[in-house]
């Protein structure tokens, strides 16, 4: 487990933008089974969270579309409440950053590390856009 103090700049970045922060196993299935779509981001202390991922999803908030609810647990952090969100994103290997676009438990997009990692938030941001032009 991180250093909270650590972490929580990280946290309130994404609760600037609107993210639910999810401390629990029970929490994410309450969030992942909500009418419409949510967006879930695992939030992480790597750089391509920090550089493309967090920046990215800001960007893509701006869109005409976007997702009914955005939800967000920390890996390193919450381990139960991030394993079970994971469950989730099956077939999908774990990844942190990661960001699913979900529709009441059902995987519509994926986003992983190795999609944001190299990249910069405009290409995150698209990716996201497009996403949210389709299902939203």
């Amino acid at each position: 487990m991180y250093d909270p103090q650590l972490v929580q700049p990280m946290r309130d970045e994404m609760t600037a933008m609107g993210a639910e922060q999810i401390m629990t196993h029970d929490g994410v299935d309450q969030a992942m089974l909500r009418d419409g779509t949510t967006l879930v981001f695992i939030n992480s202390v790597c750089g391509c969270a920090a550089g493309a991922a967090r920046p990215g999803l800001r960007l893509s908030l701006e869109h005409e579309k976007t997702p009914d609810h955005i939800v967000t647990v920390f890996a390193g952090m919450e381990a139960e409440a991030t394993a079970r969100a994971r469950e989730y994103f099956k077939p999908y290997r774990p990844s942190s950053p990661q960001i699913a676009l979900m529709k009441e438990g059902q995987l519509l997009k994926m986003i992983q590390r190795h999609d944001i990692e190299g990249r910069e938030p405009a290409d995150v941001s698209k990716a996201l856009t497009e996403a949210y032009s389709e299902f939203c």
